[in-house]
């Protein structure tokens, strides 16, 4: 199943309260729940104006339905084609 990284323009997201990024997961796993069991969240980055999610899903437009149904942005959705990491160079 391939997988995607999300890169979401939210300004001020590095300062979003636990409350609130509690809502933000709990509507996005809402709105996965609707979309059905192809599609899962692995994990997000939050940095200082935004949000870079890993997803897996069986496209990219599953990913942007996902995005439009919780009124999330999705600014890029890039599917990855290979991950390296300091094993690589090996």
């Amino acid at each position: 199943m391939p997988k995607y990284v999300i890169e979401r323009d939210l300004p001020g997201a590095g300062q979003i309260c636990a409350p609130d990024m509690q809502a933000i997961s709990q509507k996005s796993c809402s709105v996965l729940q609707g979309l059905g069991p192809q599609i899962q969240w692995v994990q997000s980055y939050v940095t200082d104006d935004k949000i870079y999610c890993i997803y897996i899903a069986p496209n990219k437009e599953m990913v942007l339905e996902h995005a439009r149904q919780g009124g999330f942005p999705a600014n890029s959705v890039a599917e990855v084609k290979r991950m390296i990491d300091p094993t690589t160079a090996e």
